[in-house]
């Protein structure tokens, strides 16, 4: 008998499901220490402190950083906007230049589009038929004005995984300060951002089965120092970097998950490899074609062309039985072609015919095989229609 329970979720990109070890962890902050963690003259102050400072050496351990270089946030957005906003604003005597590249996330380019209006100059990099930057290009790009690259660990739409390390040592022999976007990648593959030579990176809990509306800003403390200038200004919490009450309960349940995710990450990448090579095999029997990198890609991502057959009608078609979506869930009540997919090189047709699935941890084969079947009958029986 059959133990599986529909819609199916296969959109792991987008968000994912609060691990019920996260829950448990996080309860008691909610009800009998409610504490604000700056309130240190009570023991429900310090409990709410210690709980704080306990989450974020999880999460220093876990990417090789030191536990006062970890800065809670709502979430990767708004590490973006303090990592872009507030370096370029701090370091404004050194240049005005900033280098990203075309296929970032919203909340890096609409950042970059923000600062450009404020005076920047913006270099969006092009990237080739996976996705990944050259670095030649990178290197060339690089000018006397040049305070910071911001260039994504992995991408959220196509699972491509950027060469992190070298972009980082390429910027530090520059004397360039290096920005990434790990929304996608911490908790995922592995990070050390002293390896990698990382200045700054961003990332969310809810990507790896923590709580929404809670996340973290690395800022390397020492070789070189960095310190952006706030964009929110208040009690001077986080090293007056973000100020506003810290979100205990939240905070908590980022470490939690971030704890989960390095006893948990190998394991669960080799089961969605296996997972994702056997669902694009079958897909490619049907035409299907991969979008992205064929090797340095997302373990748990797949992104697929389906010549002539529209997306939004194979998602409506197998809408209730299985949730996917056709990319970042940031622009999906735009009616527009993913501009990653575009930045590849491929026409409207293949963005507009092109799928996201994004695998989790409570998946199951029994799942996967059934979305597999579905899918297929899908396609087969849309084939034909005129898009």
């Amino acid at each position: 008998m059959s133990n599986l329970k529909f819609p199916i979720y296969l959109d792991s990109h987008a968000t994912t499901p609060l691990d019920p070890r996260v829950l448990d962890e996080m309860m008691p902050y909610f009800t009998e220490k409610f504490g604000n963690a700056s309130s240190l003259d009570h023991p429900y102050g310090y409990d709410a402190s210690v709980a704080v400072e306990s989450a974020r050496e999880r999460i220093s351990n876990a990417i090789n950083a030191r536990h006062d270089e970890i800065i809670f946030t709502s979430g990767a957005t708004e590490s973006n906007n303090i990592a872009l906003i507030g370096t370029m604003e701090k370091y404004q005597d050194r240049g005005n230049h900033l280098i990203t590249c075309v296929t970032e996330h919203k909340a890096i380019l609409d950042t970059a589009i923000h600062l450009e209006k404020m005076g920047k100059k913006i270099t969006y990099l092009q990237v080739d038929e996976h996705g990944q930057i050259d670095l030649a290009d990178l290197e060339s790009a690089i000018t006397d004005e040049t305070v910071m690259i911001s260039i994504m660990a992995a991408n959220n739409e196509i699972g491509t995984i950027a060469d992190v390390a070298s972009i980082g040592r390429l910027a530090h022999e520059k004397n360039i300060l290096f920005h990434t976007d790990a929304a996608q990648a911490v908790g995922h593959i592995p990070i050390n951002v002293e390896e990698m030579n990382i200045d700054l990176m961003s990332f969310s809990a809810h990507k790896m089965y923590g709580p929404k509306g809670v996340g973290a800003l690395y800022v390397r403390g020492m070789r070189p120092r960095v310190k952006p200038e706030p964009i929110i200004h208040g009690g001077g919490q986080e090293r007056n970097i973000r100020s506003g009450t810290l979100n205990v309960p939240g905070i908590v349940g980022l470490g939690k998950a971030v704890e989960i995710s390095q006893k948990e990450m190998e394991p669960e990448n080799k089961r969605f490899k296996l997972w994702t090579d056997e669902m694009l095999k079958v897909f490619e029997s049907i035409g299907g074609q991969l979008n992205g990198h064929p090797t340095k890609r997302l373990s748990h991502n797949l992104n697929v062309y389906f010549p002539n057959v529209e997306s939004k009608a194979i998602i409506n078609s197998v809408s209730k039985e299985i949730a996917i979506s056709t990319g970042s869930a940031c622009t999906t009540q735009i009616v527009e072609p993913s501009h990653v997919l575009l930045a590849l090189g491929h026409d409207e047709n293949r963005a507009h015919s092109s799928i996201r699935i994004g695998l989790g941890r409570f998946n199951t084969k029994e799942e996967i095989d059934f979305c597999v079947e579905k899918i297929t009958n899908s396609v087969e029986s849309l084939k034909g229609i005129i898009i």
